[in-house]
């Protein structure tokens, strides 16, 4: 069990039947009535965000969500298998189980995914990763006075806006939360 007041952004309870992971938090102490904690949640299943008020010192269950890493293998079909680095054991993950990361990854990277009751309900993928431009218009000399980007298809498939001096074969550095160009590797 865990208090209301010990809320971080992160934390992750078990209410209503379903895991949530605080996003925020606000501790309130009015000038008349009781203190209370206004959250937002979001449902680490579903991805909806709820709000909802807990009264100070309310306490919750605390959802035991362990952590692994992993390493992306190979697509299969409409499933992504990954591979346990601790004990080898291979798991086929769905595009809904890892989110907008599915579009980053790329053979042999290394993931976390967070398992509650041996179920995974989510993965993390690391915060910038190389690819290489597999497609783009060719930049034409001139174009850079005016400091604009063009579209560029990555190794996995996934378009990224870049600057012109960008060719084919380029490989970037490119933010995974985001999905915008950084530099080249």
């Amino acid at each position: 069990m865990i208090s209301s007041n010990e809320f971080r952004t992160g934390t992750t309870i078990e209410l209503d039947n379903a895991v949530f992971q605080v996003v925020e938090f606000q501790h309130v102490k009015p000038g008349k009535g009781a203190a209370f904690v206004r959250t937002k949640l979001k449902n680490v299943r579903t991805g909806a965000v709820v709000e909802r008020k807990f009264n100070a010192g309310e306490k919750v269950p605390k959802a035991r969500v362990d952590r692994r890493e992993m390493q992306f293998l190979y697509k299969e079909g409409d499933s992504f298998v990954v591979m346990d680095t601790q004990n080898y054991e291979q798991f086929n993950l769905t595009a809904d189980q890892i989110g907008d990361g599915v579009k980053w990854l790329k053979e042999n990277m290394s993931i976390n995914a967070a398992f509650f009751q041996d179920n995974v309900i989510g993965v993390e993928i690391p915060n910038s990763v190389e690819l290489a431009v597999v497609e783009t218009e060719p930049g034409v000399k001139g174009d850079t006075a005016t400091g604009g980007s063009k579209p560029a298809t990555v190794e996995t498939g996934a378009v990224v806006q870049v600057p012109f001096f960008v060719n084919i074969g380029d490989v970037l550095i490119i933010d995974t939360r985001t999905g915008s160009y950084v530099q080249r590797a």
